[in-house]
């Protein structure tokens, strides 16, 4: 196994915490890869990951080393694909993604065909999830993220934002009535969404002028999922907070109505996160180019005939 081939398994290693997730990844035996660990240390003469029964963690030179190795693999990245002929077969290998469930379900996945069509020999692995994954840990790419971003070592490209919108099932209003002001809401039911189940759920946010003001609501249920969040609106379990892209065909079908239109709280922003290469592989380059794009066509207002 030659050089190139034992840093590229390191550094899988290094982002997955684990020598048996990295050799899956990988496609390789759990004895390759961790042979090729060793030899890369026995050449370097420096232990770069410290093994446990429990965990695999970097040691302070194996994080020096793979901060210098993730641009190196970067770079011959980049290089192989310098002089490759340009047009659909120019961009190649796999890219890991990460997005929330809806986003993945309504923006992204319907219009894959036509990345694909363009680039037939990309492959990827798309993650959609409600949990905040570990960019670097977990090997991702990059990750699409709405709302507010603090993560050392990672690169934020802002997309866009998203506005929001309350809602309330039709069944719900002629029940509680429809509220016309935050005083209004001590008689009303707010459905919770937390990222943790256990975790204390905020209430009723809107702003006035540059501050963000919460009420303080009831409700009978909680839930950590976007989907699982509408449904209960939906179900007439209470009012609930969400883009307004989410909402756009339950508005437009009846199933849903907004109520205090002007009592929004603060837009929501979506960035595209990924980690901090000097130089990008050209296939992610080109599917975040290519993200950035469609979710942003995805959050236009849907245009309608003059006249209607």
């Amino acid at each position: 196994m030659n050089l190139l081939d034992s840093m590229h398994i390191f550094a899988r290693v290094a982002e997955l915490s684990s020598f048996t997730r990295a050799a899956d990844a990988l496609g390789l035996p759990k004895a390759s890869v961790s042979n090729a660990v060793q030899q890369l240390e026995n050449q370097l003469g420096t232990r770069l990951l410290q093994r446990t029964t429990r965990k695999v963690q970097l040691t302070h030179d194996g994080q020096a080393y793979y901060e210098r190795c993730k641009d190196m693999l970067a770079d011959i990245d980049g290089l192989q694909g310098m002089f490759q002929q340009q047009g659909s077969n120019a961009v190649r290998g796999r890219v890991r993604i990460d997005m929330s469930t809806g986003m993945a379900r309504h923006a992204v996945i319907p219009r894959l065909p036509e990345l694909l069509l363009q680039h037939p020999q990309l492959e990827l692995e798309i993650s959609s999830t409600e949990r905040r994954v570990d960019v670097i840990r977990e090997g991702f790419d990059c990750v699409v993220r709405a709302g507010s971003v603090v993560d050392a070592g990672l690169i934020g490209r802002p997309i866009g934002h998203m506005p929001m919108v309350n809602c309330a099932s039709p069944g719900y209003l002629a029940i509680h009535g429809t509220p016309a002001a935050p005083a209004d809401l001590v008689t009303h039911r707010l459905v919770h969404y937390v990222p943790t189940l256990g975790a204390r759920p905020d209430g009723f946010d809107y702003r006035v002028g540059n501050t963000t003001v919460t009420q303080p609501m009831q409700g009978s249920v909680t839930v950590n999922n976007a989907d699982a969040y509408t449904a209960a609106c939906v179900a007439g379990l209470g009012l609930i907070q969400v883009p307004e892209v989410a909402v756009r065909e339950l508005l437009a079908q009846g199933r849903l109505q907004a109520v205090l239109p002007d009592f929004r709280t603060s837009p929501l922003p979506l960035t595209l996160l990924y980690a901090n290469r000097r130089n990008l592989p050209t296939r992610v380059r080109v599917v975040m180019d290519w993200l950035t794009l469609v979710i942003l066509q995805y959050l236009e207002p849907p245009r309608h005939p003059s006249g209607i």
